[in-house]
């Protein structure tokens, strides 16, 4: 059947038409319909994974943490360093009394002698001058600090309070105390102050932690004043135990990667739980800024040198009286040491604890108590945290074999240099023992005091170990030598008993100290 052309739906057509069909019908169903309104997809939302926050152990601390700043009648910088304003020689007091420059320095300040020194002191009295130069108190240095007690004693570095008149605590709060500095340690970087509060209010405080249970990896908090910008909280972990930076004997730092910065000094790095691990003292900033390498003094060893600053304003130190040194693996083995550890005895001082318990140079300490000694380092950290008269027990390894002393330690006033000197004349050596010396790189002629060393050979294994002319050998193996014929007779002896090196102390003008030299040859 044909159809009309001109009376032929188009597709269009009938989906127009079905459209307006359908709504029609809808309309006839349901009445008018509501205003259509666009489609949106919601905003991004990640459901966050649970990780450690530090929120809560901050708020906790953060009350205990102050601000430290201390003011000194320092004067000047100017003045300080000696500053003057020279020009081809000549200076302001050459200039005329009228000169603007001179006018300039007399009325806004520069050298003393510009100043009007009689003017002022008409003008001033005593008091000095508005500009704050004598006896007037000036800000020398910041830091940080954390109350240690409810009643108000603060820890912070000595480095920051040294040389300080006046000290000044800044809470987190913003409330300015003043204190007073109780006593510092140089020795261990460490200080206490005590606020000065009349309403004897009760301060927040934090404890400090036992740190022989803090692990390389450990999350830490640090909390300070770094830059003067006040209570700045930053995070890390330990990275490293036991560091020694070289300041000073008791070196024995955390090395945590928390950012800390000048200002950051004297203040907490705290665990987990709040505690105190470690006191925030070093940085190492080629920069000047962090760089991920801070170094804390140990809660073990701040807790009994602030203890003993809060009661006496001093510290008392265990004294042992003896110079020691490392045992390198040269030097255990000429003495039949299994293992390179302990410290040498290079001299003990006269009438120190040592010396008069029958400690003797060329003794290697071993054990305190019982506890393995690792180096000097360990033990004089050990022994300077003993109560002087306390009585300890001392292993030593002398003559090939192990020997127990009792110490009563002594207290640690300052340093004491003993030097050994002889009283003998030696004897020469026979050409045989000369040349056996010379087999080893050296060549010696006697002394008053032992054997001076005449010569060394630079490719020998002595010049190797640090053994110049002008040195003086005093003992062999710890045998006391006067001629090259000792010295051979000594290593001989070694020899036979399977040693394959032999000790010799050496003294130069910067002390005294023993070095291992190998004796399988020659």
């Amino acid at each position: 059947m044909s159809t009309n052309p001109a009376f032929r739906p188009t597709l269009k057509t009938v989906l127009k038409t079905t459209t307006v069909a359908g709504l029609a019908a809808v309309m006839l169903a349901t009445g008018i319909p509501a205003r259509v309104t666009d489609s949106f997809a919601e905003a991004v939302s990640v459901q966050a994974p649970q990780v450690a926050s530090f929120a809560d152990v901050v708020a906790a601390v953060s009350p205990a943490v102050v601000s430290v700043r201390v003011q000194s009648e320092a004067k000047p910088a100017r003045d300080e360093s000696g500053f003057s304003f020279n020009f081809g020689g000549r200076g302001f007091e050459d200039l005329p009394d009228d000169h603007p420059l001179k006018r300039f320095f007399r009325e806004f300040g520069g050298p003393d002698e510009f100043h009007g020194d009689r003017d002022r002191g008409r003008r001033f009295g005593d008091r000095g001058d508005r500009r704050g130069r004598k006896g007037h108190l000036r800000p020398t240095s910041q830091g940080s600090g954390f109350f240690i007690s409810e009643d108000g004693y603060i820890v912070t570095n000595n480095h920051v309070v040294n040389d300080g008149t006046a000290f000044t605590i800044v809470m987190n709060d913003g409330t300015e105390l003043d204190a007073k500095l109780v006593g510092k340690d140089s020795r261990t970087d460490l200080a206490v102050l005590k606020v000065d509060e009349k309403d004897e209010r009760k301060f927040t405080y934090v404890d400090f932690a036992d740190d022989s249970k803090i692990r390389v990896g450990d999350w830490v908090v640090a909390v300070g004043n770094p830059f003067g910008l006040g209570g700045t909280v930053t995070a890390g972990i330990i990275s490293a135990r036991g560091r020694d930076i070289g300041s000073g004997p008791y070196d024995d730092y955390l090395q945590v990667d928390a950012a800390v910065n000048r200002g950051n000094s004297g203040g907490p790095t705290f665990n987990l739980e709040g505690q105190v691990v470690g006191i925030n003292t070093a940085i190492f900033s080629p920069s000047g800024g962090n760089v991920g390498i801070a170094f804390a003094i140990p809660a073990s060893v701040a807790k009994g040198v602030v203890a003993d600053l809060m009661k006496d304003g001093k510290v008392d130190r265990g004294w042992l009286g003896v110079q020691i040194q490392p045992v390198s693996r040269d030097i255990a083995d000429s003495l039949g040491l299994a293992d390179a550890a302990g410290a040498l005895v290079v001299e003990p001082q006269a009438d120190s604890p040592g010396a008069k318990a029958g400690i003797k140079k060329g003794d290697v300490i071993t054990a305190l108590d019982g506890e393995p000694v690792k180096d000097p380092r360990d033990l004089a950290r050990r022994v300077g945290a003993i109560a002087p008269g306390t009585k300890v027990d001392v292993s030593v390894w002398r003559d090939g074999k192990s020997e127990n002393l009792q110490v009563e330690i002594g207290t640690l006033e300052g340093e004491q240099i003993q030097a050994a000197t002889g009283e003998e004349q030696a004897a020469p050596g026979s050409e045989s023992s000369e040349q056996a010396l010379a087999d080893l790189g050296i060549v010696v002629t006697p002394s008053d005091d032992g054997l001076t060393v005449a010569e060394v050979d630079p490719e020998s294994d002595a010049s190797d170990r640090g053994l110049k002319a002008g040195d003086r050998i005093t003992s062999v193996n710890n045998q006391a030598v006067k001629s090259a014929d000792d010295v051979v007779k000594i290593i001989n002896n070694a020899r036979k008993d399977g040693r394959s090196k032999a000790l010799f102390q050496v003294e130069t003008n910067d002390g005294s100290r023993f070095l291992a030299l190998p004796i399988d040859q020659g």
